[in-house]
């Protein structure tokens, strides 16, 4: 079925023909956009390669796939054109395919009608390919967040198949947001409603400003992007954590879809307090990035479960079938009435690639 396998770095190389109609006749989510992953790329340490598998000339399966590498004193990669011999260029390397900003969710999308035996053969195409493109180096490939059936498809001799976590979702099964509510725990409901009502107040005082909206034209970049990572450096960033920090040019992009939804916590004085993007789609929206300034830097409590009670309430009019809000912290989305969904992890040693 598949016929060809293209690998773009999104640096330097062209966006695959047909890739962003792909994008839209399957609807992904935003952070597929290859201008968005070239603007990733160029701020990684471990930039994403776009792959895409073609069958008749038309795509029908796509991968992201960053290439991650020791990197023990340099935050950003090579530059894409810099070649010769060092340690850096000699060192091992390996391929995650993951959608870094995507929690939850694999670094593999297919199109409509791909059975699984087309799935296993495009899977191992990719990985042959992926050897060709980085060398005798590569130490193997790791597949993130992938969902039991897709597990299914890439289990097999020497590959390891485990799952690593849950990823949390609600099912759109309400009339309303007093329906929602009703169906949490007492304790659950009597916090949530204090929360709630703790930040009407600083709404109604002036406090607090509360805007939310697709396409938001009046957000710096730069000051999204410094909320963001300090707010995930300040939680602690995993040594198996391969992202980078997103810059602020990507989110002056990024904002300015329609596909991308914001919603914002502004002081009296316009500092932004929190921030939350959801990825807009027909079948599930995505409680994406997520920040705020703690209570000692001047933010204030209770704003991150006003921020549920938006996204379910937005659900719930646009009729969007499910909310997925990634993974950790566990307990409190479970106590808000979100469904863990397993997800697993795949590693691929070398000898095994495109086997």
């Amino acid at each position: 079925m598949t016929e060809s396998v293209e690998i773009a770095d999104p640096r330097t190389e062209s966006e695959p023909f047909g890739w962003t109609g792909f994008f839209r006749t399957q609807g992904l989510h935003a952070v597929w956009d290859y201008e968005l992953l070239r603007l990733e790329a160029w701020a990684a340490r471990n930039p994403p390669l776009l792959l895409v598998a073609r069958s008749g000339g038309e795509i029908i399966a796509g991968a992201c796939v960053l290439v991650c590498r020791l990197w023990p004193r340099s935050s950003y990669a090579l530059a894409p054109q810099r070649r010769g011999l060092s340690m850096s260029s000699l060192s091992p390397l390996w391929a995650e395919v993951a959608q870094p900003w995507l929690s939850g969710f694999p670094g593999v999308v297919f199109g409509e009608g791909v059975d699984d035996g087309a799935k296993a053969e495009v899977l191992r195409r990719f990985e042959r390919a992926l050897v060709r493109r980085l060398g005798m180096r590569t130490a193997g490939v790791l597949y993130r967040s992938v969902d039991a059936a897709l597990a299914a498809v890439l289990d097999g001799r020497g590959r390891l198949v485990r799952q690593v976590d849950t990823v949390s979702v609600l099912r759109n099964t309400f009339a309303d947001q007093d329906d929602w509510v009703s169906g949490l725990s007492k304790s659950r409901r009597a916090s949530l409603r204090r929360s709630l009502r703790a930040v009407q107040r600083h709404v109604e005082s002036g406090r607090v400003v509360v805007r939310s909206g697709s396409a938001r034209q009046d957000l710096p970049g730069g000051e999204v992007a410094a909320l963001l990572n300090r707010h995930r450096a300040e939680l602690g960033i995993p040594a198996s954590d391969t992202r980078s920090p997103l810059s602020g040019s990507y989110f002056d992009v990024f904002l300015r879809r329609s596909d991308v939804n914001t919603l914002t916590y502004h002081d009296s004085e316009g500092r932004l307090l929190a921030i939350n993007t959801w990825l807009e789609h027909p079948r599930c929206l995505v409680k994406q990035h997520w920040a705020s300034l703690s209570v000692a830097d001047g933010g204030l409590r209770d704003l991150l479960f006003d921020s549920y009670l938006r996204a379910v309430r937005h659900m719930i009019s646009t009729g969007v079938r499910e909310l997925s809000a990634g993974r950790r912290p566990h307990e409190i989305k479970h106590e808000l009435g979100f469904t863990p969904r397993p997800v697993y992890g795949v590693a691929v040693p070398r000898p095994v690639m495109g086997r």
